[in-house]
């Protein structure tokens, strides 16, 4: 005969997968304005400060680098680019 706390992990793990599973089908699709399919709306992580500008053109500003490791960001109209010497570590769309 198993103990009552034993029944109830049991039926507490069953009740946890149950609810997994019903997140798990009423899952909702994020979309965003402005990215295309297939399209490279922002630079990718790695990528180099020449490859930027051969993609994107010449920023709209360029601030720093600052502190150490040194991080230079830069801006285009539709993002900021952060860079890590000279490769990308963040990408965020503007507002």
């Amino acid at each position: 005969m198993e103990s009552t706390s034993t029944m109830l992990r049991k039926a507490i793990s069953v009740m946890l997968a149950c609810g997994f599973l019903a997140g798990a089908s009423s899952a909702e699709t994020l979309i965003i304005d402005g990215i295309q399919d297939g399209a490279s709306a922002r630079p990718d992580r790695g990528a180099t400060q020449q490859e930027v500008i051969s993609e994107f053109g010449e920023p709209v500003q360029r601030l720093g680098p600052v502190g150490e490791p040194p991080i230079s960001t830069w801006e285009y109209t539709p993002f900021v680019v952060y860079f890590e010497y000279d490769k990308v570590v963040h990408t965020v769309a503007k507002r």
